[in-house]
């Protein structure tokens, strides 16, 4: 199948360095990057949504027991991260 797609001047000029120096074709290279892009695997997840799911966004408390708890929730998931499951 044929498809015919314009870039930026710029993004040409680019792929046609990549590919003389890779010794690869465009049409080789442009589907490696649509196979990559379209691929089953799940987007990584943004800050975003990883602090929605650690606790760190979407509730509202006030006073001292909400920065205490905030405080413990960054504690865990540096712990997490690092391997350092146990308290």
């Amino acid at each position: 199948m044929t498809t015919t797609v314009r870039i930026p001047d710029r993004l040409e000029q680019m792929l046609a360095q990549y590919c003389v120096e890779t010794r690869r074709s465009k049409s080789g290279v442009i589907i490696e990057l649509l196979e990559q892009r379209f691929s089953s695997e799940p987007a990584a997840k943004s800050p975003y949504e990883i602090a929605c799911e650690a606790g760190f966004i979407g509730s509202f408390a006030s006073g001292k027991t909400s920065t205490t708890r905030s405080k413990e929730l960054v504690r865990v998931a540096i712990r997490k991260k690092h391997g350092r499951e146990a308290a």
